[in-house]
């Protein structure tokens, strides 16, 4: 697989930090009060993420923002 944008990049690595936690798409996203199809998409690399929500995913993750942008930009 060829990641080629930091969408793309920041989805792969929030899916690695969730698996890595054994925690579904579907627990995870009811457990950061966010939609399943919606956050499907930012770990597909699909959508534009805002800030407030790369936050609250950082937060689920328990991990800062800076942390999780590291490991994106570490992938590829």
């Amino acid at each position: 697989m060829i990641i080629i944008n930091l969408q793309e990049q920041l989805g792969y690595a929030i899916k690695r930090l969730r698996k890595a936690k054994s925690i579904s798409q579907e627990k995870f996203a009811m457990s950061i009060e966010m939609d399943r199809t919606y956050f499907s998409s930012v770990e597909a690399g699909k959508r534009n993420i805002s800030l407030k929500n790369i936050e609250k995913i950082a937060k689920g993750l328990n991990v800062t923002v800076s942390e999780l942008f590291f490991l994106a930009e570490k992938i590829n």
